[in-house]
């Protein structure tokens, strides 16, 4: 437990990671209330027991794991006509926006032939 008010992820400092306004808003009103708010993740400034909240491609995910830090996915179901534009947060809860708690290891391919 810390002392922290309600919203935020027990442990360490939480990160928001977004370029997104209406992503962040939604976020923020999930509860979820960030430490620091940035448009790209610098793995190397994450300790262990923090949180990472946002959509980062996989490897990154595995990055911030790697660090020690949780990671929680913004998924959403986008349909192709929404996909590159700005959505508000209420058009995100429209498209069934939620955050889940993803665990990745990456394990290298080799073509099998």
């Amino acid at each position: 437990m810390t002392d922290r008010a309600p919203g935020y992820v027990d442990g360490g400092r939480t990160w928001g990671v977004s370029r997104h306004p209406g992503a962040v808003a939604w976020v923020e009103a999930q509860g979820v209330r960030a430490d620091r708010v940035v448009a790209h993740l610098d793995v190397d400034s994450l300790r262990p027991g923090d949180t990472v909240v946002g959509t980062l491609p996989v490897h990154m995910a595995a990055a911030v794991q790697a660090r020690g830090a949780r990671y929680l996915h913004l998924a959403l179901d986008l349909p192709p006509q929404a996909r590159g534009v700005e959505l508000s947060a209420e058009d995100m809860a429209r498209y069934g926006a939620r955050l889940v708690e993803a665990r990745v290891s990456l394990h290298p391919w080799r073509h099998p032939g």
